[in-house]
């Protein structure tokens, strides 16, 4: 069969995207999953078009709830034209019912052991509507990921990933509720040998939730790297730079970046979305910490919480000010379906729009309780556009200037982001300047 395997982008299809920081995992994993006697084809849309008309036997679509949007129009296109879809990811695997009005069949959940089957099923005329597991998968044994058949235009492309889980459920985060709520990790001698295949490859990622979850596993992984001296950026949190030992081990296996979920600087907002390990307080000394190691921090942070009033985005940025942070990423909450801010507003009936389309973590779709979605979305944007200036990118870069041929492009893609502010819901906006007009309070 040939088989083409799509990561879709959004509906703005004229501007694609020159450089893309790195692919999604699934992809290549599925592509190595799949039988060799199959031919296999992977776009990922921010880099290049679908061509609707060639021949597949089976499309498969990665789907986010940003992109499900478009990937149910790519999906409805294929079907037209006689083609089989199948639709995987985070987004259907929280709405299935909702996803196979738009595919042949689903998978719900990891995809390792049910891609294998359905490709038999496939075979054999016999596809079922709806694939899942009983419990996660193993990761023990998987294939090695087809990073040949990826575009060449990634600014990372050599990724792997070593762990999957998270125990601590974070209200707004799908991750446990997608992978479970248990760490697993692929033996460290099969991800070791993996990288090994690509000994041209200065710069590798970890597309980790939390590459540091387990001290043990960690130490065993970062002491096997060592040999290897590469350079590698991955996902973690602020627990690391409280272990020493540990992060001493990670800095001389090569680690020069790490994304950290700051998530917020008011503790009652970590403590209601079950992220109180976070500590507010000890964020700069951990931070300094990372910095004396050689490890860069991009810090995330959402704004939309609950506790959260207007103040919250000039606190956030004299916070940064004082802190020399690397990067910054900044979010809105967005109530993903399958997490409990989702469920919470669901039930509380503040969700104004299931456009998917806006659920990005740039638009607001909720009405916060401290303030309105127009001061929700006017700090974001102001916040973006007061971190991210030119004159604070270079001087940012010329402090990081070991890694400016990474560390440059990434941050004028955010100073790009801040020039191109967003706005909300075209309704919801309307609602606000009606109800403007009329001097009366926003309330939506």
């Amino acid at each position: 069969m040939n088989i083409l395997l799509v990561a879709p982008g959004t509906d703005n299809l004229q501007r694609k995207m020159r450089i893309v920081p790195f692919p999604q995992a699934s992809l290549p994993l599925l592509a190595a999953l799949t039988p060799s006697q199959h031919e296999v084809k992977i776009i990922d849309e921010r880099l290049e078009n679908i061509d609707f008309d060639e021949k597949w036997d089976v499309v498969g679509i990665t789907v986010m709830t940003a992109t499900s949007h478009r990937a149910y129009y790519i999906a409805d296109e294929f079907r037209k034209r006689g083609i089989k879809v199948v639709l995987g990811g985070i987004h259907p695997t929280a709405l299935p019912d909702e996803a196979i009005q738009h595919a042949d069949s689903i998978v719900i959940g990891e995809a390792e052991g049910l891609w294998e089957e359905l490709i038999k099923d496939l075979e054999k005329g016999e596809l079922k509507k709806f694939y899942s597991h009983d419990c996660p998968p193993p990761l023990t044994g998987l294939p090695f990921s087809r990073l040949d058949l990826l575009h060449k235009r990634y600014l990372l492309k050599h990724v792997f990933q070593t762990t999957r889980g998270c125990p601590h459920n974070c209200g707004f985060c799908s991750v446990s509720t997608f992978m479970g709520r248990r760490y697993r990790h692929r033996p460290a001698e099969e991800v070791i040998k993996e990288i090994s295949l690509y000994p041209n490859s200065r710069i590798i990622g970890f597309l980790d939730d939390n590459i540091v979850g387990n001290p043990r596993y960690s130490k065993e992984l970062f002491q096997a790297l060592i040999p290897f001296q590469k350079k590698w950026v991955s996902q973690g949190t602020l627990k690391l730079a409280e272990n020493e030992e540990l992060l001493k081990m990670a800095a001389k296996s090569g680690c020069i970046a790490l994304f950290v979920g700051f998530e917020s600087i008011n503790e009652d907002n970590l403590r209601k979305m079950h992220k109180n390990f976070n500590q507010v307080d000890k964020y700069k000394s951990l931070i300094d910490k990372f910095h004396e190691y050689g490890i860069m921090i991009i810090g995330s942070f959402v704004f939309g919480f609950d506790e959260d009033d207007p103040s919250i985005f000039q606190r956030t940025l004299n916070f940064l000010e004082g802190v020399n942070l690397d990067f910054a990423q900044f979010s809105i909450l967005t109530p993903l379906p399958g997490t409990e801010v989702f469920k919470q507003f669901s039930e509380e009936n503040r969700i104004f729009s299931y456009d998917w389309r806006k659920y990005d973590f740039a638009h607001v779709v909720y009405r916060p309780l401290r303030m309105t979605p127009q001061e929700l979305q006017d700090g974001y944007n102001y916040i973006f556009r007061q971190f991210y200036p030119l004159p604070r990118v270079i001087k940012r870069t010329m402090r990081n200037w070991r890694y400016a041929h990474y560390f440059l492009p990434v941050s004028l893609y955010y100073h790009w982001v801040s020039l191109h502010p967003k706005s909300l819901p075209e309704e919801v906006a309307s609602a606000l300047f009606s109800l403007k007009d009329k001097k009366h309070s926003p309330v939506i």
